[in-house]
């Protein structure tokens, strides 16, 4: 029996909120959540560097491996944040068949409007 890939990111997000208050001698959840959001953050950007390099040289298993890390990190930061793969999901199902180009001027005006005058 296969399972969806939303089932998939539902079972990890569950298992990252249980363990983020977790013994940080234990989990590496725990202990990376109780470093706190600084340091969230930057191994999700060392994950993002290392799914970079792993495309410009090729390689897709070790590719694929570098998102899976990505993904995985960045999970613990949306649920530092009190977010889930369910609200990436919905906005993603938002911009579904909107055009990427679109997308990017809607943005730019809004953040134009928002700017002080």
């Amino acid at each position: 029996m296969t399972t969806s890939g939303n089932d998939t990111l539902a079972r990890l997000a569950a298992v990252i909120q249980a363990r983020r208050a977790g013994n940080p001698d234990q989990s590496y959840v725990a202990r990376l959540s109780a470093k706190g959001v600084d340091a969230i953050l930057k191994k999700v950007g060392e994950e993002a560097t290392e799914v970079v390099m792993a495309a410009k040289d090729g390689d897709r298993v070790r590719l694929t491996a570098e998102v899976a890390d990505l993904w995985f990190h960045s999970m613990i930061a949306l649920a530092h944040f009190d977010l889930a793969p369910a609200d990436v999901l919905a906005e993603l199902e938002r911009r579904e068949g909107q055009s990427g180009l679109e997308e990017f001027a809607l943005r730019k005006a809004q953040q134009r409007d928002q700017e002080p005058t």
